[in-house]
């Protein structure tokens, strides 16, 4: 597999420029491309140098750590275009993560790839959560802002879930029904360029593909479940200040 250079690397983050341009022209927000540009690079190379830490240590408690961190930060990414009551927007979308995304990784760690010597082997524990986790995150993220969006106009619980439900839900089918035919992705691919057996890299593929959607969809259900349990009260500027009406 050809070795990237570093001028490779600057090579390929320059067109990034061009997507900021267009950002800053179509909708005022090429800063913020770029501040996202900025901060991908830096924190895969900090995580680079992280993960072989952890991979030299081979501490299970150093795994978990992992884990309770990216279920943090993915709960704190989750619910950032919430406008109202945050705070337990961000309980559920973590309790989501943890149960729904959480269940998904032990099950394909125990029971799928059958792992049991150690059982939190790192080099595949820890790539596996982030594909759950951050997949998940962006579930989260959709069906949130769509359900807040949903129930400020007005609509009824029921279907203010169907709408969120859907809308969470849209990449997922997508990449179900394009795997294979319009994309190669990137677990696959990186194994079929590693040498690997390509109908050995479709088994990966398809437990992987099943893993994001279980992930994806339970973690979805639990946050909107718990939206039901504990609705957020409508404040006095939703109410368009009907006091002083």
């Amino acid at each position: 597999m050809p070795e990237i250079t570093i001028p490779a690397l600057i090579l390929c983050l320059l067109p990034c420029l061009g997507v900021a341009w267009i950002a800053w022209r179509w909708a005022a927000r090429g800063r913020e491309m770029l501040f996202a540009v900025a901060r991908m690079v830096v924190q895969l190379l900090i995580i680079g140098y992280v993960l072989v830490f952890i991979f030299a240590a081979g501490q299970w408690w150093i795994g978990a750590l992992v884990i309770i961190v990216m279920i943090t930060i993915s709960a704190l990414i989750s619910v950032r275009l919430i406008r109202t009551n945050r705070r337990a927007a961000l309980i559920r979308a973590a309790i989501a993560l943890a149960i729904g995304g959480g269940g998904v990784l032990a099950f394909v760690d125990l029971l799928v790839l059958g792992l049991r010597d150690p059982w939190y082997q790192p080099q595949i524990l820890i790539p596996i959560a982030g594909m759950v986790f951050a997949n998940a995150m962006t579930a989260i993220t959709l069906a949130a802002e769509r359900h807040e969006t949903e129930r400020e106009k007005g609509e009824g619980e029921s279907a203010a879930l169907r709408s969120a439900w859907s809308a969470a839900m849209i990449p997922q089918v997508n990449a179900l029904l394009a795997v294979g035919l319009v994309s190669l992705p990137g677990m696959m691919t990186g194994q079929i360029l590693s040498g690997v057996d390509p109908l050995i890299a479709v088994r990966y593929q398809i437990v992987v593909m099943a893993m994001i959607l279980q992930a994806s969809g339970f973690s979805v259900a639990i946050f909107l479940w718990l939206c039901t349990r504990r609705p957020v009260e409508p404040t006095a500027d939703q109410l368009g200040g009907s006091d002083g009406a």
